[in-house]
């Protein structure tokens, strides 16, 4: 298997159980995960957790992603959704045909650049712009090809190991699990 490499992007106000559920699940599949900072390389979460990115968002534009995950965070999704440079990574990672991510609020940010298409997908319901669309489902988790959503922070697990079978195989998954021993498998 070759191996994957995926970017998620924290802002300050990011949601920390959304990003390090990911992050951590999708690393113990020894997958590449980069995490780039928005603006800066130390940025703090939702609940003043403070992390520390491997890079910031300008060192990785012009590379090539299998996936793009953008976790939730009212705060973080307000600062993603209000940069230039994250509309322009996203729309070009789905025009070569790669993959999005999104958790919580920041699905917000694919229906605010009409991305979604025709691909069912989930929010959260506090998002009423975004859950009156037709193809809105109320699921933890929504795979579609090129894209898949997440409704929660209480999500995040099953998002997580959404993600690693997508990039992955159930094989991996089932050995990642055998160390976590998440009772959603």
């Amino acid at each position: 298997m070759s191996e994957k490499k995926v970017l998620i992007i924290l802002a300050d106000g990011f949601e920390e159980i959304e990003a390090v559920t990911v992050i951590d699940i999708l690393r113990r599949a020894s997958l590449s995960v980069v995490m780039a900072g928005l603006v800066k390389r130390n940025v703090s979460g939702s609940h003043g957790i403070r992390m520390i990115c491997d890079s910031v968002l300008e060192e990785e534009l012009n590379k090539t992603w299998d996936m793009i995950i953008l976790p939730g965070g009212t705060l973080g999704v307000s600062a993603l959704a209000a940069d230039p440079r994250v509309k322009d990574l996203l729309l070009r990672q789905q025009q070569n045909g790669g993959d999005l991510a999104a958790l919580c609020a920041a699905p917000g940010i694919l229906a605010e650049q009409d991305m979604l298409g025709e691909r069912a997908f989930t929010v959260h319901p506090a998002l009423e712009q975004v859950t009156a669309h037709r193809l809105f489902k109320n699921l933890p988790v929504v795979t579609e090809p090129g894209l898949i959503t997440g409704r929660s922070a209480g999500a995040a697990m099953d998002f997580a190991f959404a993600l690693l079978k997508e990039l992955t195989d159930e094989e991996t998954a089932a050995k990642v699990n055998e160390a976590v021993i998440w009772s959603g498998r």
